[in-house]
């Protein structure tokens, strides 16, 4: 009952109008990496829009700047563990290690999800998240490809403590989405229902039972080695955690769509 009336008070007020820079998808009957037992792997997407690029420090600055209940130090450690933005200069500054154009990161999941409240939108699901980053530059769906697929394998043999690019640098994918892969990883709405073993060999084992829930996800598509091991991070967080490489953007439903 605290947490939900802490939960209250943290949510910020609606923007008057989203901002950032959206692309609209068009959803569909998508086969996705994980095999839910409900649907055997084949999952329905609604019409969704996503932000083209991921938040940036300097927007995200803007955001606790209006809401200062997100300001490091001020946000309540069930919400934001003690590293939450200890990359940044200041409470309100991100400074010379954070800077503007780059993606912030050290965000826990609630923050991030306060962040996409405030601007009209929220986190997307892992459903439309995989979605969209199945697109390359020209093709929707990509995934057959294994020279995309060493592609994005590439990115998660890059040490984690590497300095970050600025937002928006890689090229658009075929929805007009940038550094989905090769930047950072990315919350997503539902990343607590994702209980996946990192160990490809544990897939399928019924054994996978002894942990609550993890019965209802297993990995379709063993040999998708980069999907795994981003599900296995997401599964692995708290949502009130924070990493030196987990970034996020917002989504929101189309309009007139429904999830």
């Amino acid at each position: 009952m605290r947490t939900a009336l802490l939960v209250l008070a943290l949510m910020p007020a609606a923007a008057n109008a989203a901002t950032g820079d959206w692309a609209r998808l068009p959803g569909g009957e998508f086969r996705s990496a994980l095999r839910y037992e409900d649907t055997g792997g084949t999952v329905r997407v609604a019409p969704f829009e996503m932000q083209r690029q991921p938040v940036s420090n300097a927007e995200f600055a803007a955001f606790v700047r209006a809401n200062p209940e997100w300001r490091r130090g001020q946000a309540p450690e069930v919400f934001a563990e003690a590293r939450y933005l200890q990359n940044w200069q200041s409470a309100t500054e991100p400074g010379a290690k954070a800077l503007p154009d780059r993606p912030v990161v050290q965000v826990s999941w609630f923050a991030a999800q306060a962040y996409c409240e405030s601007i009209g939108g929220r986190l997307p699901t892992w459903s439309e998240w995989e979605f969209a980053a199945a697109a390359d530059e020209t093709r929707t769906d990509a995934r057959a490809d294994p020279a995309w697929r060493e592609r994005i394998l590439a990115w998660y043999s890059v040490p984690s403590n590497r300095p970050l690019h600025r937002v928006g640098l890689s090229p658009a994918n075929a929805y007009g989405l940038r550094d989905l892969h090769g930047l950072v990883w990315e919350w997503v709405e539902d990343h607590s229902a994702m209980l996946v073993s990192s160990d490809s060999r544990e897939q399928g084992d019924p054994d996978s039972m002894r942990f609550c829930g993890a019965g209802a996800l297993s990995m379709e598509d063993r040999e998708n080695y980069a999907i795994l091991m981003r599900v296995a991070m997401l599964s692995s967080l708290e949502a009130h955690d924070t990493t030196g490489n987990m970034g996020f953007r917002c989504a929101r439903n189309s309009q007139g769509a429904t999830r």
